[in-house]
């Protein structure tokens, strides 16, 4: 009987699933931003509202997931008549497609301690795999990762007509995080 009680008892806790801890961005310590060269000069920006749903576990990394849904309109840098084209048809046509979405449900720690994420990224309607190398640092419930990826923005649509040659502005576009965030 008492065999029969803890094979239940374990099929129990095996049919719990385990889940990675959860993390709340701190948004006024965090930034999410890109860059490219525009002729002789890089153009930087910035996307100023954007939402993480982050379950992570360093020791967990089968179990952890994040999901990122960024207001492309949104989007500021220090040249707004170039913005307002970006946001516009031949960018990212944010009338049709406001949002940009990251999500990574594979993640890998490296050798020397960082990580890479192997994920989705959607703009424009267009779904193209990305992996994302990034470092990450723990304290007391707060954590704090930065990552950078260079993406090809034709790939996803942006930069259409005049704008899809890589001059004046470069197809390379690097994407840059720096996030805060504490656990719940």
């Amino acid at each position: 009987m008492r065999r029969i009680l803890a094979a239940t008892a374990l099929l129990g806790l095996a049919a719990v699933p385990a889940c990675a801890a959860h993390w709340n961005v701190e948004l006024a310590k965090s930034k999410l931003g890109f860059s490219a060269n525009w002729g002789a000069e890089p153009f930087v920006g910035v996307f100023q509202s954007w939402k993480a749903d982050i379950d992570f576990d360093a020791a967990d990394l089968a179990h952890s997931h994040v999901v990122a849904v960024i207001d492309l309109s949104s989007e500021k840098s220090d040249a707004p008549d170039s913005d307002d084209g970006l946001k516009g048809a031949l960018g990212f046509a944010v009338d049709k497609f406001p949002t940009a979405r990251f999500e990574a449900s594979r993640f890998k720690r490296l050798a020397d301690g960082s990580y890479v994420a192997d994920a989705k990224l959607t703009i424009r309607g267009v779904t193209q795999p990305l992996r994302l190398p990034f470092k990450l640092a723990f304290g007391a419930n707060r954590a704090h990762m930065t990552g950078k990826v260079v993406l090809d923005r034709t790939a996803f649509g942006v930069g259409q007509g005049e704008w899809a040659a890589p001059k004046p502005v470069a197809h390379e576009v690097a994407v840059t995080v720096d996030l805060t965030a504490t656990k719940s």
